[in-house]
């Protein structure tokens, strides 16, 4: 669907693009997992490589908020650990992005998070405290965050994954993830704007629109973590991610 002006949109697809705003404010306020749900909406409405021009914006107001909210949480090795490789992905996927069967690589991708759900889910039943150490963890899981963030904005359940296996506790999992992904996102504004050109002056005064629908679903995000206790929010993350990735799967 290519953007219209803002009184063209049918009552159902406002809902749905306000419904989408709050989630990733929720999702930026804390709650992880319920990311893809909110990519996958915008997709509906929009089609997928449009909707990733009108979602980068929110994401940037979104993780402002959150590193101002988080920002004393943040755990420096970890941003230093996967960053660069993630900003490694970002660049295979403007370079590999433009021209790729976007159906497909979400349902390959889809399937990836699956198996490595499948992993996270067999550490946890068998309590393992290990935490992977190995240069090589930190390098694949960043490139496929980074690659999957640029194809569709679709890096929060890599990054999920990531943290969970460095088992850090929620807060500091919430400011760490915070710092990478504003800087993240910030780092695919030009390719977005100057290379695949799909954030436009009328794409941008539509996010301005959505800001309290965003805001909305941080508040509610920020106090609905503030409730749930350490081992809980893992559980919930891992569930709300699994969630997700089969939503993905099943969409067309």
């Amino acid at each position: 669907m290519t953007l219209q002006l803002a009184y063209h949109f049918s009552p159902t697809e406002w809902g749905l693009i306000l419904f989408a705003a709050f989630i990733i404010g929720l999702t930026k306020g804390g709650v992880k997992g319920v990311d893809m749900l909110s990519v996958t909406v915008m997709a509906i409405v929009f089609g997928s490589k449009s909707s990733t021009g009108i979602v980068l914006p929110l994401l940037c107001f979104a993780d402002i908020a959150a590193v101002a909210y988080y920002n004393r949480h943040a755990q420096w090795k970890y941003f230093w650990k996967i960053t660069p490789w993630m900003a490694i992905g970002v660049l295979m996927g403007v370079y590999f992005g433009k021209e790729m069967n976007e159906v497909i690589f979400k349902k390959v991708m889809a399937v990836i998070i699956l198996i490595t759900i499948g992993i996270v889910l067999y550490m946890e039943y068998r309590k393992s405290k290990e935490i992977p150490q190995h240069p090589l963890f930190a390098a694949s899981t960043g490139l496929a965050a980074g690659f999957t963030t640029m194809i569709g904005n679709l890096a929060g359940a890599f990054s999920n994954l990531y943290f969970l296996a460095m088992r850090l506790t929620k807060n500091d999992f919430i400011g760490t993830a915070a710092w990478i992904f504003l800087f993240m996102n910030l780092f695919k504004l030009p390719f977005q704007v100057f290379y695949w050109k799909n954030i436009t002056a009328a794409s941008f005064k539509l996010d301005l629109v959505l800001i309290p629908a965003l805001a909305i679903g941080f508040i509610a995000g920020a106090k609905l973590v503030k409730k749930i206790e350490d081992e809980q929010y893992r559980k919930i993350v891992i569930v709300l991610t699994l969630i997700g990735s089969v939503i993905m799967l099943l969409k067309n």
